[in-house]
């Protein structure tokens, strides 16, 4: 039997197979972050093409959170009832939905990408004020963010704790902490972005302290059941920055606060970073984190073959591979890629009278 097609256990659920859909924004919601129409397809057509964990797009834990005015939330009892009929279809499909709780920070407030203007978006056309590390704005075009305070930092913390809640509530079976990419939590543990002198910044202790705690706070709210991952870009790609070994250090604290499979991308603090992008480009690094932690690890990155992905996994370089662009040209590659390697993909009825 194909290793991409064998179960993994995370805590009190079992993931049919070794492949999940990584999230990715859609840029689709409604004003208010509410899903719809187009997330129960998008999510619901990867369900049905056998991707065993399918992960929502960036969803954010408070308004202020969003990358865009288009981006999703899970700030309210109303996203729990938008969310649940995507979360039911996709359990009925044999795959385990996920959510991924995230905050832009410095980023938000941004036009989505095919917006035709660029850059901030101003309150008169319907943007707001983001908030940060510090006040330096991740590139001149974006808006200028306010420096979180005591209060402001507890907030996040809570509001996390409590979009976990809602997820749960919604439907969803899993929880991925978004700690990558430039957004909020990355902005405080990078030596890039954060530049704070109190108790969130100065040594890696202080810098990682906000991720850890909302690591705690998180596995606190869904319980000892439920699955809680955590993206983190393991590297910045640039001199100076985060890097490999302080991931380890930062995967090691996530761990013991809960968290259950450290989801390896890279890259976003800042915009001049030289990132090496090729065929499974962030393998190694999920490979390293699993090794020197012992911690479960996805391996993300164009990873579109598979062969390449039944050899991540079978190498031990990653126990979870994340595919994100080949899934949105190809929804059903999950059970095109197990039937390639020689496994039994169960097509659904409707369907298997075509294969």
């Amino acid at each position: 039997m194909t290793v991409l097609g064998q179960p993994l256990e995370l805590r009190g659920v079992t993931l049919p197979n070794r492949i999940a859909m990584s999230p990715m924004c859609q840029y689709s919601a409604g004003p208010d972050g509410l899903p719809g129409d187009w997330h129960l397809n998008h999510l619901g057509a990867r369900a049905v093409g056998g991707a065993g964990l399918v992960i929502a797009e960036a969803s954010a834990v408070l308004p202020e959170g969003r990358i865009s005015p288009r981006d999703a939330g899970i700030w309210s009892s109303a996203h729990v009832d938008a969310w649940r009929p995507v979360t039911a279809f996709v359990a009925a499909q044999g795959a385990v939905p996920a959510i991924q709780l995230a905050h832009a920070g410095f980023k938000a407030s941004t036009y989505w990408p095919f917006a035709q203007e660029r850059g901030g978006v101003p309150d008169t056309d319907g943007g707001w004020q983001p908030v940060g590390p510090g006040t330096e704005p991740f590139v001149p075009a974006y808006r200028t963010p306010k420096a979180l305070d005591e209060a402001g930092i507890a907030a996040v913390i809570a509001a996390f704790a409590q979009a976990a809640v809602y997820a749960v509530d919604a439907g969803f079976q899993a929880v991925e902490i978004h700690a990558a990419h430039g957004y909020l939590l990355h902005e405080f543990y990078s030596p890039l972005t954060n530049q704070r002198t109190d108790g969130w910044g100065g040594d890696h202790a202080g810098r990682t302290r906000l991720a850890v705690a909302v690591a705690a706070a998180v596995r606190d709210a869904v319980g000892p059941d439920v699955p809680v991952l955590a993206r983190v870009s393991a590297t910045d790609w640039v001199d100076g920055g985060w890097a490999v070994a302080d991931t380890v250090e930062l995967a090691r604290a996530l761990f013991a606060a809960g968290v259950d499979l450290i989801d390896c991308s890279s890259g976003g603090a800042v915009a001049h970073a030289d990132i090496p992008v090729g065929p499974g480009y962030q393998a190694p690094l999920a490979e390293r984190v699993r090794r020197d932690v012992g911690v479960p690890t996805g391996a993300v990155g164009l990873i579109t073959e598979p062969e390449q992905a039944e050899r991540i996994v079978e190498d031990g370089q990653a126990d979870l591979v994340l595919i994100g662009r080949e899934l949105l040209r190809d929804p059903y590659w999950p059970r095109r890629a197990l039937a390639k390697l020689g496994g039994q993909p169960h097509w659904p009825d409707q369907y298997a009278r075509a294969f």
